[in-house]
């Protein structure tokens, strides 16, 4: 899918910003935010090399920028895990996402090609823009930020390693970004919580408090109603995803919207929008990171 010039300008802005935090993540391949490293998933394609601007501008008009470590700033020290789910380069590569990993209770996919709207705006596209929209405000507040990929242009990570990258760097909470590809009546978000499976016991409370903070500011932020159809009073427990079943650090999955609901439709197709969810999901953490932590 061709980018618009907003877009790119996107994508390309958030790499070049600076990051406090990046050498453990390094490690792994993929990038606290702002870095250059590559994706460790066999196909992945490298980041572009395009030069970039130092700030972030969203769509209406407002920059943000990277911040100091001022311990000034309220999520100084913390360290955050965004997983933007899938992965552009997914669609051409079924022989590496169809691989059958263990996910912590059985056999899942190392990744899938994601949902999309009935006009093909694709979910991978979605995730990866709310993502660094998310990243640059959280990075405002003084966070460190760890993405599990770099680009939209990648394969994967598996849903393992996504897993891995934020219990490597410890991170004090971590999201997955998604959006739905549910019943075309129905419409809404929803946040998908882990179930104990022995790997992720400790962590089975604090994703619950992860998730209610998450849930109000989106639904206060955004606007947008909780699930109609998955889940209760928007929360829906999971122990069929890796990324949660064999998280060590408190971590939640975000469905933002039903792709194929012609009104959730016209929502994440907008840049605008999409920046709107981000500030929610922003603000969800940022209320467990420095009320609960």
């Amino acid at each position: 899918m061709r980018l618009t010039r907003r877009e790119a300008a996107l994508t390309l802005a958030l790499a070049a910003l600076p990051c406090a935090g990046c050498a453990a993540a390094q490690k792994l391949g993929p990038a606290a935010a702002g870095g250059s490293a590559k994706a460790t998933a066999p196909g992945s394609a490298s980041p572009s090399s395009e030069p970039a601007s130092p700030s972030i501008s969203s769509p209406d008009g407002r920059s943000s920028t990277a911040s100091s470590s001022s311990s000034a700033l309220p999520l100084a020290g913390k360290v955050v895990g965004i997983d933007p789910g899938h992965n552009g380069g997914n669609f051409a590569a079924p022989s590496i996402i169809n691989r059958l990993i263990w996910n912590g209770r059985e056999t899942e996919t190392c990744d899938t090609t994601g949902t999309q709207t009935d006009g093909g705006y694709t979910e991978a596209l979605f995730n990866w823009h709310v993502a660094l929209y998310t990243t640059a405000d959280l990075r405002a507040e003084g966070a460190t930020v760890v993405l599990t990929r770099t680009s939209n242009t990648g394969v994967g990570p598996c849903v393992t390693e996504r897993a891995a990258i934020g219990n490597e760097v410890h991170a004090n909470a971590a999201v997955s970004v998604h959006a739905d590809g549910g019943p075309p009546g129905g419409r809404g978000f929803a946040i998908l919580e882990p179930v104990a499976d022995g790997i992720n016991d400790a962590i089975v409370g604090p994703s619950a408090i992860l998730g209610a903070d998450l849930r109000a500011a989106f639904e206060t932020g955004t606007g947008e109603p909780v699930s109609s159809y998955d889940g209760v009073n928007g929360i829906q427990p999971r122990d069929d995803l890796a990324g949660i079943n064999l998280s060590l650090v408190p971590k939640v999955f975000i469905e933002c919207a039903n792709m194929r609901n012609a009104a959730d439709a016209a929502l994440v197709t907008s840049l605008r929008w999409q920046a709107l969810a981000a500030r929610a999901i922003a603000a969800g953490l940022a209320s467990f990171l420095v009320g609960r932590h």
